[in-house]
């Protein structure tokens, strides 16, 4: 079975980059857009030589405010990529996102970056209805969390800073409460810091390195990644993008997600339509990323 997405995206970190990689080359994915926060021209020069990469040419990608001249593209990129000119993009990301929601009304929203395009879809289109949200962010903690399967980093927590949800987190809050939001999945810090690309998940990796581009890239990428950096890096938006795909890689508690103190975390709650994940399986994922 195939599934329409949408990738909400950054370019601080490379793993929304090897994200895109398996999204855009995995057999059951039909990649419909790709946003990008702020969306500077240079990230944009990069997601489009990406997407050329993969053959995905006629991918549209938005942007937030191309005019921003933040460096937000990490230098590993380049690195791995080369010099890549900036590149305009096709529409504002919100304006994109509700155009491909209006194309396909059953197409899966994943974030891996601050909600800032988010809130703008919100507040532009109240109409606007998003079937499923695969958010990477938040946090579970001890009374969410079955002490079996907390990591040990994090026992005795129960709030925790998370990077995209503090990127804005009026617009986390928003999308938590929204009824325009079907169903939520959250793809929390406690179980992405568990996954770890180092040189032992790579090795694991080699033998299906060319089967698809986007293994390749994502292969020759922590290739070198491994080289600068060997003790690994966490693949918090693969394992996301691993997810939407197939959801039964987590094991998920519905909940009620609460800010304090500008940290995040959970409570069991019902009828909410929110769901945190509480542990992985970790085979799952990996056949999940594989798979070509």
């Amino acid at each position: 079975m195939t599934i329409n997405v949408i990738f909400d995206m950054e370019t601080r970190d490379p793993d929304d980059m090897f994200a895109l990689c398996f999204l855009g080359s995995h057999p059951n994915v039909a990649l419909q857009a790709v946003t990008i926060n702020p969306g500077t021209k240079a990230q944009v020069g990069v997601i489009r030589h990406i997407l050329h990469l993969l053959n995905k040419h006629d991918v549209p990608v938005g942007a937030r405010n191309s005019d921003s001249m933040k460096d937000v593209v990490s230098e590993f990129h380049y690195e791995f990529l080369g010099i890549i000119p900036p590149k305009e993009p096709d529409d504002f990301a919100h304006n994109l996102i509700a155009t491909t929601i209006n194309l396909y009304p059953d197409v899966v929203l994943l974030t891996g970056a601050p909600l800032h395009n988010l809130r703008l879809l919100l507040k532009n289109f109240p109409l606007i209805t998003i079937k499923r949200w695969v958010g990477q962010g938040g946090f579970a903690g001890d009374s969410i969390v079955p002490p079996q399967l907390r990591l040990p980093k994090f026992n005795g927590l129960e709030t925790c800073l998370t990077f995209n949800f503090n990127g804005d987190p009026k617009a986390a809050l928003a999308l938590l409460s929204s009824a325009r939001v079907m169903t939520r999945d959250i793809v929390s810090k406690n179980v992405c810091h568990g996954v770890i690309y180092h040189q032992e998940f790579h090795e694991r990796m080699k033998p299906f390195r060319n089967n698809s581009i986007g293994l390749n890239l994502i292969y020759n990428g922590m290739e070198l990644y491994l080289k600068r950096r060997p003790e690994g890096k966490m693949f918090h938006d693969p394992l996301a993008a691993c997810i939407t795909l197939n959801r039964n890689i987590a094991q998920f508690q519905e909940v009620e997600i609460y800010r304090k103190g500008g940290e995040w975390g959970a409570n069991l709650a019902k009828n909410t339509n929110t769901f945190i994940t509480i542990t992985i399986d970790h085979n799952q994922f990996f056949q999940t990323l594989t798979q070509s």
